[in-house]
């Protein structure tokens, strides 16, 4: 009577079916199926959480860094202001906190562009050098006119090849860890999405028969084969599997950017330099300030002027020992986790090769016994083929069908893929520009160079486009003041000749009779102790 009562149970079974009797239910069956899900979902977790903790310990790491060197390199600048041109200090402040802010937003991997952040800088630190230190006796500066010389500055070009040479420096270093930035925020999307990918029905049903089916014999003891674990979750982790290939090339490329960063200190140099090459622009606007003035006159008219002898202020040059102390320590800790890190990831190059490999061993199967389960009964060995892991080879998979890539996997491919594939052509096409510009003629930079020519957009450059005359934005604004708001357009480049021995002053923006030379002697007073006095960045 009870046997009759063991089969009639066994034949509501769907997954644990059995010739021998059992003692399980369908509504066991249903909660077997749950807690492979549960049990799953843990032990890829379990061997996700070291890779996860230094990932994100990582990511935590560089944020803090490099959140601290603009911190650093945004105080120098600040301080350049309150030190050497006091006059436009307080004005200078905002567009200073833009230019950082716009910075980190970048790195952090925005739509934005390093050529955007710089040149709407020295957009708006022109109507500011002009009315303070070319020009400081103007005391009528509207918005219509401080607009015209927002874009004035695009045509005339104040701030001669300092402002190019700012947007490409900050593009090649700052590639590096936006790149990094992104690849760690990738990095963490695949580890995520890996241990909370769906089960299917076909993986539920061979887990459940793997690990519970033997309990409704009793047979609470026994372990499943090797075998036939390694065949179970081989087809179980079948499309995670075929993460392995980018997987390795993205370790390669964490490799690489990781070693660029590194290399050269090019985050912290092209950061801390930033106060230098805002000092040289001005500097070169002061001493073309004649030839500036007279072609700001033409353009957007001569505003009010205060008679008597205006100065611009006095220069009192800071030093930097405790903020550059500051800087070697946070890179020497920055470098150290860096190759932590490094270490560690090129160690998990076949994590995703492996991954059914590390879930078969320890507890969950039988190595030293001589007996195990092969889903069916308990035997001396399992004698099934063996597949290996990848989507392909699960077509001879005893255990289970594997019917497809999942869907979020497939996603997750693309888009290492493309990261992959955008890293490796944009650091070799970076290489090769620099290259051939380290072996140019001519021993140095043109003045004039186009950013268009050295980066693109992914380095943070606008391609050159269409540009338009400055005259024809005026005079849009003047008959549509409703477009005043809008985002103004690159200028087109008025080549502009600026080099002068002698600078020679206008009789009109002469306030004293030796105003110009004094200027050119205040700009060359300027010069020379910023040279000797503040430390270049180390």
């Amino acid at each position: 009577m009870v046997f009759v009562h063991f089969l009639l149970i066994e034949s509501d079974l769907q997954i644990c079916q059995d010739r021998a009797p059992t003692c399980c239910t369908k509504k066991m069956e249903e909660s077997y199926q749950a807690a492979v899900r549960r049990e799953r979902m843990q032990s890829i977790q379990a061997l996700n959480f070291e890779l996860k903790y230094m990932i994100v310990g990582h990511t935590t790491a560089f944020q803090e860094a490099f959140e601290s060197f603009l911190r650093l390199a945004e105080n120098r600048t600040r301080s350049l202001f309150e030190a050497a041109y006091r006059p436009m200090a307080k004005e200078a402040a905002e567009p200073v906190k833009e230019l950082f802010t716009d910075i980190s937003l970048y790195i952090l991997g925005a739509e934005t562009t390093v050529e955007n952040a710089v040149l709407r800088f020295f957009d708006s630190l022109f109507p500011l050098v002009y009315s303070r230190l070319i020009n400081p006796g103007i005391t009528d500066l509207s918005e219509d006119y401080t607009e015209c010389l927002r874009l004035t500055r695009q045509d005339i070009n104040p701030f001669g090849h300092y402002s190019k040479n700012m947007v490409t420096e900050l593009s090649k270093s700052l590639w590096a860890s936006r790149m990094l930035s992104q690849a760690l925020s990738l990095g963490t999307e695949v580890i995520n999405t890996t241990e909370h990918a769906a089960l299917t029905k076909e993986c539920s049903r061979a887990l459940v028969r793997m690990q519970y089916c033997p309990h409704c014999q009793g047979l609470t003891l026994i372990r499943p084969c090797v075998g036939y674990c390694l065949n179970v979750m081989r087809g179980c982790l079948a499309s995670v599997s075929e993460l392995d290939m980018q997987w390795r090339e993205y370790i390669s490329t964490l490799e690489y950017l990781t070693n660029e960063m590194g290399a050269s200190h090019d985050l912290e140099i092209a950061l801390t330099g930033i106060w230098n090459s805002i000092n040289e622009a001005i500097l070169h606007a002061q001493l073309n300030g004649p030839q500036l003035s007279a072609t700001v006159d033409k353009v957007c008219g001569q505003p009010k002027r205060q008679e008597g002898n205006l100065s611009s202020g006095h220069i009192v040059p800071l030093k930097k020992a405790t903020e550059a102390q500051t800087l070697v320590l946070a890179h020497a800790s920055l470098n150290n986790k860096r190759r932590e890190f490094i270490n560690y990831m090129k160690r998990s190059r076949t994590f995703y090769a492996s991954i059914a490999e590390r879930l078969c061993d320890g507890d969950l199967v039988m190595r030293d016994s001589s007996t195990c389960w092969n889903g069916e009964d308990v035997v001396e060995s399992y004698t099934s083929r063996v597949v290996s892991s990848g989507l392909k080879a699960q077509i001879n998979n005893p255990e289970l069908k594997v019917r497809g890539l999942d869907p979020l996997i497939s996603n997750l491919i693309d888009k290492l893929q493309n990261f992959n594939q955008l890293d490796a052509e944009k650091a070799k096409l970076k290489l090769e520009r620099w290259s051939s510009r380290d072996t140019g003629s001519g021993g140095g930079r043109s003045e004039e160079l186009e950013t268009s020519g050295d980066c693109d957009d992914e380095d943070g450059c606008q391609g050159s486009g269409d540009r338009i005359h400055t005259a024809d934005i005026l005079k849009d604004k003047r008959t549509h003041p409703e477009n005043r708001n809008e985002p103004k357009p690159t200028m087109k480049k008025i080549v502009t000749t600026t080099t002068t021995s002698t600078v020679k002053s206008s009789s009109k923006h002469s306030v004293t009779g030796n105003g110009s030379s004094a200027a050119l002697s205040s700009s060359l007073v300027i010069l020379t102790a910023l040279a000797v006095l503040w430390p270049c960045p180390p």
